[in-house]
């Protein structure tokens, strides 16, 4: 699709702390008692854990999304730009 002008690109998330991750980790919190926080580490056990030690927040995706969606990024086509924290090593 490059040669008409289309850049075909992913951006591939993991964990994001949206309103969904925020519900959920009341619904665990209700169903396993503890605070938030424990509710959050059930979470990042179940991921292997995050390096960074958090989720993603989605303004840090949407800072990703505008790069490649920009001019500038015009010479890049058929990308993968992984944002998870770190969740899923790459070699």
């Amino acid at each position: 699709l490059g040669p008409k002008g289309v850049r075909v690109n992913v951006v591939s998330p993991g964990w994001i702390m949206t309103e969904s991750s925020q519900d959920l980790l009341k619904r665990l919190q209700a169903a396993n008692g503890g605070t938030i926080e424990d509710a959050r580490q059930i979470v990042l056990d179940s991921l292997g854990g995050i390096p960074i030690g958090r989720p993603a927040d989605p303004h840090e995706v949407a800072d990703l999304i505008a790069y490649p969606a920009s001019d500038r990024a015009a010479a890049i086509h058929g990308a993968e730009f992984v944002i998870d924290g770190g969740t899923l090593p790459t070699v």
